[in-house]
C-alpha cells in the first residue's frame, strides 16, 4: 500500500475517532483487532516473525482495551462473560503467536465477529438508553448518592 493510501486511512480513522460515539469507539476498536489478526495470519504464511509480533501485539493491546473499557458493576453478567472471553482471546494469541498456530487465530477472529455483529445490531434507541442510564449513573457517583 502507498505511503498516501496508508496516511489516508490512518487520518480517516481519526477523524472517525474524533468524533465517535462510545458504541463507534467499540466498533473501530474490534475492527482493528479484526484487521490486525488477518494482517498476523498473512504474517505467519509469509514466515514473517517480525510482522507477525508486530500485528498480533496489536490485536492484543486492542483486545485488553476492550476487555478494561468493561463497566463491571453496571454490566452484570454480560460484562463478566465479555470479560471471560476476552481473556480467552488474549490467551489464545499469546500461544498462536509462540506457536505460529493460524487456527487459534481463526478461533478467535471467530469470537470476535461474534461479538461485533451482535454489538452492530445494537440499535440507536438502546445506545440512547444507555447513554442515558450511565449518564444518570455518574451524575450520582459526583453527588454522592
Amino acid at each position: 500500500m502507498s505511503y498516501g493510501i496508508k496516511a489516508y486511512r490512518s487520518v480517516g480513522v481519526k477523524d472517525d475517532l474524533a468524533v465517535a460515539d462510545p458504541h463507534r469507539v467499540i466498533q473501530l476498536l474490534m475492527q482493528g483487532a479484526l484487521e490486525n489478526m488477518a494482517k498476523a495470519k498473512g504474517a505467519i504464511e509469509r514466515k514473517d516473525f517480525a510482522g507477525k509480533a508486530q500485528t498480533l501485539a496489536k490485536a492484543i493491546a486492542i483486545i485488553s482495551s476492550l476487555q478494561g473499557s468493561l463497566d463491571m458493576d453496571a454490566g452484570g453478567e454480560l460484562s463478566d462473560n465479555l470479560f471471560s472471553l476476552y481473556d480467552f482471546m488474549l490467551n489464545h494469541l499469546t500461544i498462536a503467536s509462540r506457536d505460529l498456530d493460524i487456527e487459534k487465530i481463526d478461533d478467535v477472529i471467530s469470537l470476535m465477529v461474534t461479538i461485533k455483529s451482535a454489538w452492530d445490531q445494537i440499535s440507536v434507541a438502546d445506545r440512547e438508553k444507555g447513554y442515558s442510564l450511565q449518564g444518570q449513573r455518574d451524575q450520582q457517583m459526583v453527588v454522592g448518592i
